[in-house]
């Protein structure tokens, strides 16, 4: 029996019973060791199909090589770069292009606080309630923390 086949018939039978974790263990060590083929095979599967984290699994042997370097990218790229990319709505990496927003903002690397917020205010009301937040948490304090 290939490796192939061995993953095939525990997923088809932990897909009723749900995974017991030395056997996904097992299965998952054993993903590199299958062809491209195979590997799309298994994630286009029926069996393998509601069973997402199985199917994680599967698409980050499949993506190993690609997978964080768009994240590397997006924290390469100078702040300007940055909001340019932010407003192109339809890029596929608003999501992350914010996260590295809040995070730039709440650093204020180089200075970048100004150019940040003005970017997010000219966003989505989500993104201006954030800022309002950060400015509120500025002036008053984290209200949100627990008194130690």
């Amino acid at each position: 029996m290939t490796d192939y086949e061995y993953i095939l018939k525990q997923v088809k039978f932990f897909h009723y019973k749900g995974w017991e974790s030395g056997e996904l263990r097992k299965c998952v060590d054993m993903l590199p060791k299958l062809t491209r083929q195979e590997l799309t095979s298994l994630y286009y599967s029926k069996w393998v199909k509601e069973d997402k984290l199985f199917r994680d699994f599967v698409f980050n042997t499949l993506f190993a090589d690609k997978v964080g370097k768009r994240e590397q990218r997006i924290k390469d790229l100078d702040t300007d770069a940055l909001i340019e990319e932010f407003k192109d709505k339809k890029s596929g990496n608003v999501a992350l292009i914010r996260k590295e927003m809040h995070n730039r903002y709440k650093d204020n690397k180089d200075g970048d606080r100004a150019k940040i917020s003005s970017a997010l205010n000219t966003s989505t009301k989500g993104d201006q309630a954030w800022v309002k937040s950060q400015i509120r948490k500025e002036r008053y304090g984290d209200t949100n923390k627990t008194p130690s």
